[in-house]
């Protein structure tokens, strides 16, 4: 019974064991609040189904400061240990991203790959003195020695990647013990861990055993792919000039409803992003003189000039639209040529169509009389008859009109004209 109570239990636990993962997250864009969200789920995920580790796969040019630091906080205090592993070959991990694979448990990189340039930059344009210069350096600089420290790596090397913005292949990482291990792949670097002693940042000590363990991928949800996507600068500029384009529809069709609501949506969008990414506001003023600029060429002849202004106005203000350092939170000049020219050739357009139509004047119904000329059929003094358009009317003049003069219809009230003399 013993023997038979015993064999259970190690079955048992070689069933649990196997059933052990490696939760992976791959992050390939730069850091802002989603990342941190995605990267925050994946590590409550692990520690839910009791995973080996949380492997995150990272290729990043930076991001924002505060979503970096929400992203070590959770790596330093997650109780499952997390990789970090720069890849693939070709990739790297600048600015943010190398904060967040000095905090990792286990800091990896591909053959090929760099890391480094940590050095703080200002996003938005925003002019600071050298004294708020120096305070951010400093920041930095101590937040990346505390990682070091609390990892066991080389402090004064990580923070010459702060102070200096130096840059390090892999094979300079591993000499210089900014990292632990260079692997090809992802099932390399889990050979190379295998029997890794292991210290967690609360000072437990345990051993990695990830050799064969199957490797779960944490797909993105609905929201976060969503949320991604509207903060592409690309994307945030085509929503908030195609809003703006249908809202300038509704408004010259009121009751079309569609254009309305796609309007709002898209700009409601666009206004998430851009109080996300580093917005240079005085460039909205660009893309509203680019629309104001489409009305004028609509009304007023000015062979194009007015036209080609404004398209020239939505190209910059689209390249001034988000200033940051990071060629991935700026808006592409393609883009901005690509949806500048042919959305501004389109609105010039519809508005000369909307124009045209309102100065068109009404030829039916009742309100199609008034200009009609007509003959006086009685004397007008002020009131009589007179024959428009095939048809006996009552009138009334405020001048007198002799009989057989010709009038003109000047307004209707009912079935009463007011008229004028024609001639």
């Amino acid at each position: 019974m013993k023997r038979t109570l015993l064999f259970a239990l190690i079955a048992l636990a070689i069933t649990i064991d196997s059933r052990a993962t490696v939760v992976r997250v791959a992050i390939n864009d730069v850091i802002h609040p989603i990342t941190e969200e995605r990267i925050g789920r994946a590590i409550d995920e692990a520690a839910k189904t009791k995973a080996d580790a949380v492997l995150i796969e990272l290729r990043t040019p930076g991001g924002l400061m505060d979503s970096m630091r929400g992203i070590v906080e959770k790596i330093l205090h997650s109780s499952v240990p997390v990789i970090v592993y720069v890849t693939p070959s070709g990739g790297y991990a600048a600015s943010a991203g190398f904060f967040i694979l000095e905090a990792a448990d286990v800091a990896a990189m591909s053959p090929g790959t760099n890391t480094g340039a940590a050095h703080p930059v200002i996003l938005g344009g925003g002019k600071i003195d050298d004294i708020m210069m120096a305070k951010m350096e400093n920041d930095a600089a101590a937040f990346m020695r505390t990682i070091a420290t609390t990892r066991s790596r080389n402090v004064a090397v990580a923070e010459s990647a702060v102070r200096q913005s130096k840059s390090f292949t892999e094979q300079e990482a591993l000499s210089q013990k900014l990292i632990d291990v260079v692997a090809a792949d992802t099932p390399a670097l889990l050979r190379a861990l295998e029997g890794r002693p292991l210290k967690r940042f609360n000072g437990t000590t345990g051993t990695l055993h990830l050799a064969g363990k199957p490797v779960i991928t944490y797909e993105m949800t609905i929201k976060e792919r969503l949320l991604t996507t509207v903060l592409n600068p690309n994307v945030a500029f085509v929503l908030l000039v195609i809003g703006v384009f249908a809202l300038i529809a509704e408004f010259n069709h009121p009751g079309a409803v569609l254009p309305g609501v796609t309007g709002v949506v898209c700009v409601a969008l666009a206004l998430f992003a851009m109080d996300v990414l580093p917005t240079r506001y005085a460039a909205l003023g660009l893309l509203i003189l680019a629309f104001i600029l489409f009305v004028l060429e609509a009304k007023f002849t000015s062979h194009g000039v007015l036209g080609a202004g404004g398209i020239v106005c939505m190209a910059v203000g689209g390249l001034l639209l988000f200033d940051s350092p990071i060629p991935e939170m700026r808006v592409r000049p393609a883009t901005a040529i690509a949806v500048s020219v042919p959305l501004g050739a389109i609105t010039v357009f519809l508005m000369m169509l909307a124009l045209r139509v309102r100065r068109k004047r009404v030829v039916t119904g009742q309100e199609g009389m008034v200009g009609e000329i007509g003959v006086a059929r009685t004397e007008l003094g002020p009131e009589g008859k007179v024959f428009v358009h095939g048809e006996l009317w009552n009138a009334s003049a405020k001048t007198p009109v002799p009989i057989g003069s010709r009038v003109r219809v000047a307004a209707i009230n009912g079935l009463h004209l007011i008229v004028e003399p024609a001639d």
